[in-house]
């Protein structure tokens, strides 16, 4: 496994994805008066594609906002001439395993990090704090085994 690919300092392209964040997530409750968590979004399109869903007249907005997620980095590279490149050190098996992990995560604690994170965290709530605390400390755990134990 590689783990040697440091993740290029982009100050300004991180200001600006954050500032489109914080964007959406304002919109998503100012329009729709919902949380703009992606696991919640994800889970509620997956369960609206069953025959038997009751959309509840909100499974437009949510298809549109997994579209952008998907659109974005398409429409960047169309602006920009610059691909958005997505390097994974890891096996197929390996981001697999951690997709499981990270979806059997968010359905024990709630929600994702960008819900707890960015939502949660802006509205003052205890359970964020303690899923993004939650969050990071098992991020900082992850690496340093992967980096100096495996």
């Amino acid at each position: 496994m590689e783990l040697d690919t440091l993740t290029a300092f982009t100050p300004g392209a991180s200001l600006f994805g954050g500032i489109l964040i914080g964007l959406s997530a304002v919109m998503v409750m100012a329009l729709f008066g919902r949380i703009s968590g992606i696991s919640g979004i994800t889970n509620a399109v997956l369960n609206g594609l069953s025959p038997n869903a009751n959309h509840g007249g909100d499974l437009g907005w949510r298809v549109a906002f997994i579209l952008g997620l998907i659109a974005a980095p398409v429409i960047y590279t169309a602006a920009t001439g610059n691909p958005v490149l997505q390097t994974v050190p890891t096996s197929l098996i390996g981001m697999a395993l951690a997709g499981i992990i990270v979806g059997l995560g968010t359905a024990i604690g709630s929600g994702c990090t960008s819900g707890h994170g960015v939502c949660g965290l802006a509205r003052l709530s205890p359970r964020s704090l303690a899923a993004v605390l939650s969050f990071m400390v098992s991020a900082g755990v992850t690496v340093f085994v992967l980096r100096h134990v495996v």
